[in-house]
């Protein structure tokens, strides 16, 4: 019996963000793409070659005497455990926490959008003029450059910056130091309104800057009487939100893990891959340096996941899919903007 291949459509709900490629290998096979092999690699070699030093010298020299009782093992394995969980726990946290911010500012944005655009026809009112509507539709693009500019910001990819002299690229431009990058091109030009610049040579942040134009828009609703008290107070609380849930984002994205802990964490499992080696060599031999080499690649690699987790804004395979998200929630904000200024279904009646 054959099953028909469900027929892919050019656009559907977060095309982007639930997008999953067909395996070509099990990822048991897999060796390069979303994997650490290539972080841990030096590590893993120097272990086991020293391992191979050692159960050469044991084994030419019986009388050195270089074993370890294999007791050892279990007492060092529990420490190690101890500190990788935690580890990992502590990173996996930051991720989550991360994805968790930021579907909290799309509900914030798609909250704020459904209602911008069912207030700007206020019932019983005038319908509102062509220059409304355009604040309108300018406000629901800046909402939408609200999330471009919280994903450039945590990725340092700073605004460009015309210098005042001679209209080259600004300081961001020419900063080497530090981790910062230099300024890309932003794709949120289009959806910002005209005349509006960026700020942030002089420490203002464009996420700011825009929650500053999308509260103004919420007090000239209010007078116009789109919105009642209450509901201002409400639209207000969403953009709240929206600002809390970028600075908890900011917050992972600044506060690294301290430095004494991660370089305890390398000297233990460097320790630990050492001591191996001697607790092994009487019993196993050779079988000594293979063993070392697989434990090392498992304790390595798991110390590699949470240092990539630590920091779930950047572009590697295991981090936030925030290019993703910000396109899917580009793609339902234009279609809701297309079906208010055409008067689509779900807006017919207005």
């Amino acid at each position: 019996m054959s099953f028909e291949q469900p027929r892919r459509i050019p656009t559907y709900p977060s095309r982007h963000s639930t997008r999953r490629k067909p395996r070509r290998c099990p990822l048991v096979l897999r060796f390069v793409k979303g994997a650490v092999h290539v972080d841990i690699f030096v590590p893993v070699l120097l272990h086991t070659a020293f391992a191979a030093v050692v159960v050469y010298a044991s084994l030419a020299h019986p009388s050195w005497q270089l074993h370890l009782p294999s007791s050892l093992i279990p007492a060092l394995s529990i420490v190690v455990g101890l500190i990788l969980v935690f580890r990992n726990s502590t990173s996996y946290d930051r991720f989550w926490t991360g994805q968790k911010q930021l579907n909290v500012i799309c509900s914030c944005i798609r909250n704020l959008s459904r209602s911008f655009l069912v207030n700007s026809f206020a019932y019983g009112k005038d319908p509102p003029s062509q220059a409304e509507r355009v604040d309108t539709e300018t406000v629901l693009r800046s909402l939408l450059a609200f999330v471009y500019a919280v994903k450039s910001h945590l990725r340092l990819q700073w605004h460009p910056i015309a210098d005042q002299f001679n209209g080259e690229r600004g300081f961001f431009d020419r900063l080497v130091n530090g981790d910062a990058v230099a300024a890309k091109e932003p794709e949120y030009d289009d959806l910002l309104p005209s005349g509006v610049g960026s700020l942030e040579d002089q420490g203002l942040g464009m996420p700011v800057e825009i929650s500053v134009l999308i509260e103004a828009y919420i007090q000239r609703g209010t007078a116009r009487g789109w919105f009642h008290g209450p509901q201002a107070s409400q639209l207000t609380v969403q953009l709240n939100t929206a600002i809390a849930a970028f600075g908890s984002m900011e917050t992972i994205r600044h506060t690294p893990i301290p430095v004494a802990y991660l370089i305890h964490i390398r000297q233990v499992l460097a320790v630990f891959g050492m001591v191996l080696p001697f607790a092994m060599v009487e019993e196993m031999g050779w079988w000594a340096v293979l063993l070392t080499a697989l434990i090392i690649f498992t304790l390595y690699g798991i110390e590699g996941i949470g240092q990539q987790l630590e920091d779930p804004f950047g572009y590697d395979k295991n981090d936030i899919k925030m290019d993703a998200v910000v396109e899917d929630l580009r793609v339902e904000l234009t279609v809701l903007i297309e079906q208010w200024k055409t008067g689509g279904t779900i807006f017919r009646g207005m």
